[in-house]
């Protein structure tokens, strides 16, 4: 029997990124927590055992936990709070078979760089509470693997797109907006380069932090103007962002402005990002029309 098929998974939160990583090592056994039943269902087309919470005690999720061997978390901390962490110690402790623990941050936590470069021994000022919170995360989660003794993870993404989840949608909604500030960046990262990260990781196990970003961090109005050429249709106005009617969180966004260094994943875990730009994302997806929801 393989490793991965002798993999027993527990997502802590499944969601988009959790079901490209699935695919991608297709564990032998996958238990994935989501707060709605009707998630609950579609995780179960999908062959994953579902557990429905929202971090409160549950015996099937302690029981899971102890069985495990590999823990992803992708669940955001709740003003303030992680959901699972302290709630899950005990199981934690008990967890004989656990070999790993992955958790899935943002480059959010580095804050504001004033457009400079940043790798993973940047300094962290998050600009905005949720930031924040993922930070103090980051260190609960580092600290339960010391006391437990088992490797952990720390994984922080670019902005993350994929099918049923970019520009395409948002342009075929009317949701795309194309927003011009002066000297702003973005880095993306596609969902399957995310699930190829995490899939090296487990393979180490990687214990250390990593930006998982593409090659090139662009203005955002790039990437709209470049989806609406493959589209075929016109590409919305350009907004001043002085001008743009954001809600609080959108605009929060825009307030960081950095160029993250993807390098420690391409030397230390041999990592070939698939889509190293969002040129080469979004052509795939649209040329294979695998942009809509899977």
């Amino acid at each position: 029997m393989s490793a991965q098929e002798d993999m027993r998974l527990v997502v802590l939160g499944f969601g988009f990124s959790a079901l490209a990583f699935t695919r991608a090592v297709r564990p032998g056994n996958v238990v994935g927590t989501t707060r709605s039943s009707e998630k609950a269902d579609d995780l179960h087309q999908r062959g994953v055992r579902s557990i429905v919470t929202d971090g409160s005690h549950s015996a099937s999720l302690s029981e899971a936990v102890r069985n495990a061997t590999h823990i992803l978390v992708t669940a955001a901390p709740s003003d303030g709070v992680d959901p699972f962490i302290h709630g899950l110690e005990r199981d934690f402790h008990h967890a004989s078979d656990l070999s790993w623990i992955g958790y899935v941050s943002t480059i959010g936590v580095y804050g504001d760089h004033r457009g400079a470069r940043v790798d993973e021994r940047a300094a962290c000022i998050p600009t905005a509470e949720r930031g924040q919170w993922r930070l103090a995360a980051e260190g609960s989660w580092t600290a339960l693997g010391r006391r437990i003794g088992v490797p952990v993870g720390i994984f922080r993404a670019a902005g993350i797109y994929g099918p049923g989840r970019n520009t395409f949608v948002a342009l075929k909604e009317g949701r795309a907006k194309r927003i011009v500030k002066e000297g702003q960046v973005f880095n993306r990262i596609h969902v399957d380069d995310l699930a190829g990260v995490l899939k090296a990781a487990t393979a180490k196990p990687a214990t250390r932090i990593y930006n998982v970003a593409d090659n090139e961090p662009a203005p955002p109005q790039d990437v709209v103007t470049f989806a609406a050429d493959l589209m075929g249709c016109e590409p919305p106005p350009a907004i001043p962002f002085d001008e743009a009617n954001l809600s609080p969180m959108a605009r929060s966004f825009y307030g960081d402005v950095k160029r993250v260094d993807n390098r420690r994943i391409k030397n230390e875990l041999g990592v070939r990002l698939i889509y190293p730009t969002y040129r080469e994302g979004l052509t795939s997806m649209w040329e294979s029309g695998l942009w809509r929801a899977r």
